[in-house]
């Protein structure tokens, strides 16, 4: 049994604890908030996010962040642009022992990957990145998922895969952090702009072709900042991307759709909450332009998000592009 603690009281962070409680570890989930932290301990569910799941009162619900201390695993399972702020927190308590983060995104003033964040403000820590097409809702119910595992330390990593893995949840490990976190990342900007080509009323072709260039332009991108090519071939890319780009349970999803019928980006944010897409589309755009990558769905994405470019002129603009070779 491991002393577990997960940092962010999200429908994400929530599911994972559900899973490792039932695999027999003590387990723990912390909140800023406590007005979270108080609904949370009183209803025992988060009907917004985990419709119908109780959580089991073994399952600690706190604030208070010193629990960290006798830690032998901490998941950090924030929004990714509270990842830094949470390692900053976290090193007052625990330096160091295995870190697992399961957000996904970059800081977008450094544009870092979010382990090399945690990283530099937790040098001493065995830093993991867990990532793979995971809805929180159909791990909650315990419908099979199968997730990797990726981080410097082999030995690690499998000791991760052991504690995160049961009979419905299967941990595969890989040694190319870079395209794991990266996967994670980039197609939720490629599922942002599949929700808008469902929300102007496009067709399965249009989608299945937005998703496959999509997936080379992640691929394009994760090549030039180190990442190997197989990797977006796996389930932290190809896998992330399809169940992304065409569940209803995904926010990215759903936000572009709202985009795509013709509601303000604000609005749609507004609306849907939390969009990590939305966030990774400038960052995803500013890595490209930097490195001189060739990426015209990211590119548009950002110009439509970020810029007010017409919905209605992306189509034309992406069919028109020069010809060229597949």
């Amino acid at each position: 049994m491991k002393n577990i603690t997960v940092l962010g009281a999200g429908g994400w962070g929530l599911a994972l604890a559900l899973s490792l409680n039932a695999n027999g570890h003590k387990v723990t989930v912390w909140s800023p908030f406590a007005d979270e932290v108080q609904n949370l301990n009183e209803k025992r569910t988060n009907e917004k996010l985990l419709t119908g799941i109780i959580i089991p009162n073994s399952i600690n619900i706190t604030t208070d962040l010193s629990v960290c201390q006798n830690n032998d695993i901490t998941v950090i399972a924030t929004p990714s642009f509270a990842v830094k702020e949470t390692a900053q927190k976290l090193k007052s308590v625990k330096p160091n022992g295995i870190v697992v983060n399961v957000a996904k995104g970059f800081e977008n003033k450094t544009l870092m990957r979010l382990s090399q964040v945690i990283e530099s403000e937790l040098p001493n820590a065995d830093i993991m990145v867990l990532s793979g097409p995971s809805h929180a809702e159909e791990v909650a119910r315990k419908i099979p998922t199968m997730l990797t595992v990726s981080g410097k330390n082999e030995q690690v990593c499998k000791t991760v895969q052991e504690v995160f893995s049961s009979d419905i949840l299967r941990v595969y490990t890989n040694p190319d952090t870079i395209g794991v976190e990266l996967g994670g990342a980039l197609k939720n900007v490629i599922a942002v702009a599949a929700g808008v080509c469902d929300g102007m009323g496009l067709g399965d072709n249009s989608k299945a072709a937005l998703i496959t260039r999509g997936l080379a332009e992640m691929s394009r991108l994760g090549e030039k900042l180190g990442a190997k090519a197989a990797t977006f071939a796996g389930l932290t890319g190809l896998g992330d991307l399809v169940v992304t780009c065409t569940s209803t349970h995904s926010r990215n999803h759903r936000f572009g759709e709202l985009v795509g019928k013709g509601y303000t980006v604000e609005d749609a944010l507004n609306i849907v909450g939390t969009v990590e897409g939305y966030y990774a589309c400038k960052s995803a755009y500013q890595l490209a332009q930097k490195h001189g990558v060739d990426t015209p769905i990211i590119e548009l994405s950002h110009k439509l998000l970020y810029e007010e470019y017409p919905v209605e002129d992306i189509v034309k603009t992406l069919m028109q592009r020069p010809f060229k070779e597949e």
